[in-house]
């Protein structure tokens, strides 16, 4: 857990530097993206990452938690940056800070973030640690624009993709039973709002499938007409395929030599047995329902994440930033081995693709707002739940309990699913 100044104080600057380097490569044009609801005009987002810090680590107190007073570093940022108060689409129309202002202000926050936190005591790092996992989530968020946007990726170093290719996937049978789903309030880690807090489940037998679903094992579903093919496709997904036209996954496109997926800028030849990645979740129902399977619950992934529930925080016994598939050490998802075996036989269970679930996004029993209220109660009922973490997704974010969420049409996320047989008996 990071509670320790020295380490905290590491994380911090490591973030700002990765923050930066997401768009540090843009020039002129490229900082004027079109309004699109699914993205924030990079101005916008890095002044926002800024002033959530800035608010949380400096401003911020149980006794004054509108921050009124002390003011920001930076004149109006309150009016600019807040996204409880500042609509979406609004925020093509302000007028902000030049960028060596911007630079600026977020140089300054990360300064006042360190002093307050050498001065901190151990039982108030908590903010600390929410200012620092914010900015790691949108670290994502800048990629996924990016990504969305057809702009060239960030300048970062990477590692060679493995040359290996996901092997036939397999059933890998749970017992079910009882088992405390969420966060414990002993176990001295972060949890955020919508982790809290564990409470018994029970889940009854099931088999998951032993890897997520492939880009092969996707195109036999769009060669055989599946986007075509209403039987496949709930009310829902029905509607947003003729909203959209979608007759593919979105980044797909088919040429002489046969299918290629656009990656940021460039066109990459489709790798078959890399996990498939850009579906919403009405594109992996519709591929359960012709392959003959279903997607987990939430309930399920953990209960198999956790090794049949128990209280492992990872799916394999090693240190998260091990694993090579997160941190955006890999230019895109890759079939890459765990660092170490997982008890369960599960692989790829964090890292590579985000994983759809069936469950929606819904409270658990006794939730209670934090003082990041808006986290988590606006998008209860609406959204859908994803679990694991995908290949930039921070290894110091995630865990085996960790519940991220999103609309089921959202197809931007770099998100894919694994999935369940339909009959617990068929294992």
């Amino acid at each position: 857990m990071l509670n320790g100044i020295d380490e905290l104080a590491a994380a911090l600057r490591e973030s700002r530097e990765y923050t930066l380097s997401m768009y540090g490569h843009l020039e002129g044009a490229q900082w004027q993206v079109p309004l699109l609801s699914i993205v924030n005009p990079p101005a916008w987002e890095l002044g926002h990452i800024a002033f959530f810090q800035e608010f949380f680590c400096r401003r911020w107190r149980p006794d004054d938690p509108t921050g009124s007073r002390v003011r920001s570093r930076l004149a109006g940022a309150d009016a600019l940056y807040d996204s409880r108060t500042v609509a979406h689409d609004a925020r093509w129309t302000l007028e902000y800070p030049s960028h060596a202002r911007l630079l600026a202000y977020l140089g300054e926050v990360l300064a006042d973030t360190l002093e307050e936190l050498a001065a901190s005591r151990e039982d108030d790092r908590q903010r600390f640690r929410l200012a620092l996992f914010h900015e790691d989530m949108h670290g994502e968020a800048l990629l996924m624009t990016l990504q969305t946007l057809g702009l060239p990726a960030p300048r970062r170093p990477h590692a060679s993709l493995p040359a290996t290719q996901a092997g036939p996937s397999r059933d890998v049978p749970f017992a079910g039973g009882e088992f405390l789903q969420g966060a414990a309030r002993d176990d001295g880690e972060h949890a955020f709002d919508n982790e809290k807090w564990a409470h018994p489940v029970r889940v009854a037998p099931f088999a998951m499938a032993s890897r997520p679903v492939s880009n092969g094992e996707f195109r036999d579903f769009v060669e055989d007409g599946g986007y075509r093919r209403d039987e496949f496709w709930a009310p829902d997904g029905r509607r947003w395929r003729g909203e959209t036209g979608a007759a593919q996954p979105r980044n797909w496109v088919r040429d002489a030599d046969g299918w290629a997926m656009r990656w940021f800028d460039g066109i990459v030849p489709l790798r078959d047995g890399e996990p498939v990645v850009q579906v919403c979740r009405h594109e992996a129902e519709a591929w359960c329902r012709w392959a003959g399977r279903r997607l987990p619950t939430e309930s399920e992934w953990e209960f198999a994440a956790r090794n049949g529930g128990r209280d492992d925080r990872l799916p394999w016994p090693a240190d998260p930033r091990a694993a090579a598939g997160l941190d955006y050490r890999l230019e895109r998802p890759a079939c890459v081995a765990d660092p170490a075996p997982s008890p369960s036989g599960l692989a790829m269970m964090i890292g590579g693709v985000w994983e759809w679930t069936a469950s929606p996004f819904a409270p658990y029993p006794g939730f209670e707002k934090d003082a990041y209220a808006e986290y988590s109660e606006p998008w209860f009922h609406t959204h859908g739940v994803l679990r694991g973490g995908c290949f930039a997704t921070r290894s110091r974010l995630v865990h085996s309990r960790w519940r991220n969420f999103y609309l089921p049409h959202r197809n931007d996320v770099f998100a894919g699913f694994r999935t369940c047989a339909l009959d617990a008996r068929s294992m």
